[in-house]
């Protein structure tokens, strides 16, 4: 199918071949499927350590929390320039060994009688670096090992599985607490990361050299960066893609942080209904992973992105609509209802950024949008706390939810409301890379120059 430009292939969802033969997919979803699982359990007992084990104060939990999600402002932008530059399974592996190293030294130091806050501040500082690096590395790898018209499929999955362990993951945390105690638990999510890089270390695939004469080596990082901002700039679906998902997530980050004391203050819950109904969130999301391809194929990918967040997630403003009795499903509905439609939207936006991008510059585009996507989540969180002391929690999770519904706007008002698929524009016949159709003649990207640098920015 020709796109509405005129200029080459449309990310359509449909498929040369299935999925389930690529051998090097399922080593990199397994292995990812495995880690995710993991992390959850995480999420769950690190903060269980702290209060339980070290006495931490409320505020000390809350600098942890900082800790663990402050490297995406911090080393976000230049983990794309190093990831450009490496080859990428291979840092992806040392992240992996680096992070069980580093989660399985509070287990271990709890086991010796060692263990201080000092170092749980250390362990989630650390492991939110090697974190992002992965991240970064694992989206510009994916195109390695499928083709372009499979990326949508391969990304449904991992984001359908990414759910499936947000779901499962606290749940078998809290089983491993019962069982082990909270440090011990941990060292779960330690072995995770181990069989994910023996996962990866089993793929086949052979990464090309994707630098030309070595230029681009020869740059410092910062051009490179400002190189990868640039591109995103430059072309309008992914500058509205990436305003849109730094826009959605302060606001959603205020509802997850709030939803818990919406449920048990407000509503007066009992802990074990607040978890059944935010976990509903997470079914949301494995629907949509695996509704993605379909959708696109029968709306398609450009109609359905914008469709789903302008239309399919309204339902969302359900949630601060639920009150007692029955009308407590009020949340768990809009809940599932937004992630499904974030989810389907993320997963066409992803894969068009996956393919559309030249390969070279894939890391340093993906940790430009990673760097504003999920750098807006602790302004949101200090945001909601301030509004929610000001106005209250219900009033506050009006604005969350309206603003997050809000943020669809982004997607329409872009060039993808005028097309049907979106377009991924013809291989270069000179670099054999993807070029974007919808960017202009001084776009079309060349080995970076420092000089020219500040002013493509």
């Amino acid at each position: 199918m020709q796109s509405t430009t005129g200029t080459g292939s449309t990310l359509t969802g449909g498929l040369k071949r299935s999925i389930w033969h690529r051998r090097d997919f399922l080593l990199l979803w397994g292995g990812q499927t495995i880690s995710e699982m993991g992390s959850q359990v995480t999420v769950l007992t690190m903060p269980l350590v702290a209060v339980v084990l070290l006495n931490a104060s409320a505020f000390q939990v809350g600098m942890l929390s900082t800790a663990q999600t402050s490297a995406y402002l911090l080393v976000a932008l230049p983990a794309g320039a190093i990831v450009d530059r490496v080859v990428k399974r291979r840092l992806m592996i040392w992240c992996d060994l680096a992070l069980f190293l580093a989660i399985g030294s509070v287990p271990l130091a709890h086991a010796v009688g060692e263990l201080t806050l000092a170092q749980l501040y250390a362990v989630a500082l650390v492991s939110s670096v090697f974190a992002v690096l992965f991240s970064v590395a694992y989206q510009s790898y994916l195109p390695m090992v499928l083709d372009r018209e499979q990326l949508m499929d391969g990304n449904g999955k991992l984001a359908a599985s990414r759910s499936v362990a947000q779901i499962a993951g606290p749940s078998l945390g809290a089983g491993l607490v019962t069982l082990v105690g909270a440090a011990g638990a941990m060292a779960t999510d330690a072995v995770s990361f181990a069989l994910s890089a023996g996962s990866l270390t089993a793929i086949r695939t052979n990464e090309p050299s994707l630098f030309r004469a070595g230029d681009e080596r020869r740059l410092g990082p910062w051009p490179q960066i400002r190189d990868g901002l640039a591109y995103v700039n430059r072309d309008p679906i992914l500058r509205n893609s990436v305003a849109f998902n730094g826009t959605a997530n302060f606001f959603v980050i205020m509802v997850e942080s709030l939803g818990p004391v919406f449920l048990i203050r407000t509503l007066h819950l009992r802990p074990s209904l607040v978890g059944l109904l935010l976990a509903l969130g997470a079914v949301g999301g494995v629907a949509g992973g695996a509704a993605a391809q379909c959708l696109a194929q029968k709306v398609g990918s450009a109609r359905i992105s914008w469709i789903a967040m302008t239309v399919l997630s309204l339902p969302g403003l359900l949630i601060p609509m639920a009150g007692h009795g029955w009308w407590v499903l009020l949340f768990g509905f809009g809940s599932i209802s937004w992630t499904f439609a974030s989810t389907v939207a993320g997963v066409l936006l992803t894969s068009y950024r996956q393919a559309g991008c030249p390969p070279h510059m894939l890391g340093r585009v993906n940790a430009a949008a990673r760097w504003i996507n999920w750098g807006t989540l602790p302004l949101g969180g200090l945001a909601g706390g301030a509004l929610a002391t000001a106005l209250g929690v219900r009033t506050t999770m009006w604005i969350a939810v309206v603003g997050g519904c809000s943020a669809g706007l982004w997607l329409f008002f872009s060039p993808l409301r005028g097309m049907r698929d979106i377009p991924l524009g013809q291989p270069d016949p000179v670099a054999g890379e993807p070029k974007s159709p919808l960017l202009g003649p001084t776009a079309k990207h060349r080995p970076s120059q420092p000089s020219r640098a500040r002013s493509q920015s």
